[in-house]
């Protein structure tokens, strides 16, 4: 599995986090192949909000996006020609929002950070949210994936 992460945005507060480690837990969780490779950018708000307007139609900055690639639901069933990798997708995270949301969650910024992670990569794997019988699997899927890499 490879994780390229995209610092283009709070660097030294990011870089020394075990990002790589965490995406690599939740997607051996989630059984991708092998060959899975997913990117992981940090952005300013700025960049979010003209990401989330553009492709969500929603107004202002939201904390992460993904994109999908080679996603299950478009039929994809993870087998390539042998040395082609798997592009699970990609994620975009906002640090500052993240920030602004650690008090309302009782979070660190690390484990906001990881949260947002986590919550990227299993809307990556086909997880959703927005119909309230979704979320009654996908969040509580999330804090059991959480816990688990917590008590590591």
């Amino acid at each position: 599995m490879e994780v390229t992460i995209n610092y283009d945005y709070d660097k030294e507060d990011l870089a020394d986090l075990p990002l790589v480690d965490l995406a690599k837990f939740v997607m051996a969780k989630e059984k991708c192949p092998e060959n899975t490779q997913v990117s992981i950018s940090f952005v300013d708000n700025k960049e979010i909000q003209r990401l989330n307007e553009t492709y969500r139609k929603h107004q202002g900055p939201t904390d992460v996006l993904s994109f999908e690639c080679d996603n299950v639901d478009d039929g994809f069933d993870g087998e390539k020609p042998e040395g082609m990798p798997y592009e699970l997708g990609d994620i975009v995270i906002a640090p500052d929002v993240a920030r602004g949301q650690m008090a309302d969650y009782g979070t660190t910024f690390e484990e906001e950070i990881e949260t947002l992670i986590t919550h990227g990569l299993l809307h990556l794997c086909g997880y959703d949210h927005i119909d309230p019988e979704d979320a009654k699997v996908m969040l509580p899927h999330q804090e059991q994936l959480l816990k688990e890499w917590w008590e590591k």
